[in-house]
Formats: structure tokens, sequence, C-alpha cells
């Protein structure tokens, strides 16, 4: 009886069949619709105070790269140089 219950007969790929192009279109722009609905928007405020930020530091990060290029060209003048 045991080996009656394990064989079961296989599923044939073509009893499901794959919806159409634009029913998956169309699912697609309504699951997009109810995921945009869900995300949360910064304000006005936290905008600015980002962009701020991203300012600030792309300023140092720049002088880092500036000071150390120049710091290297110094150098390379005085081993050519010599």
């Amino acid at each position: 009886m045991a080996e009656q219950s394990a064989k079961k007969a296989p599923e044939k790929k073509s009893d499901k069949k794959k919806p159409g192009f634009f029913a998956r279109v169309s699912r697609f722009a309504r699951d997009l619709r109810s995921e945009t609905k869900k995300v949360v928007w910064p304000s006005k405020k936290q905008v600015i105070n980002n962009t701020g930020v991203v300012l600030a530091v792309m300023a140092v990060v720049g002088a880092g790269i500036w000071i150390v290029d120049w710091v290297f060209a110094f150098l390379r003048g005085l081993i050519l140089v010599a």
C-alpha cells in the first residue's frame, strides 16, 4: 500500500497554461502601481539636507584627492630633478 501512495503520475507541463502577453503586462502594471504606493517619499527638507551632505562629502573627497595628487607630483619632480 505504501508503494502505491508513493507513486504519483507526473504532472504535465501543458496542464498549466502560461498567461498571455497582455495579461502579464497588465499584472506587471498592477504590481508596479501597488509597489509605488508603498514607497515612503522624502520631504523637501530631507532632500535638501541629503543633497548638502552629498556635496560636502564630494568636496572633502575631491580636496583629499587633490592633495594626494599634489604630493605625488611634488615627489615625482624631486626624483626627476635629482
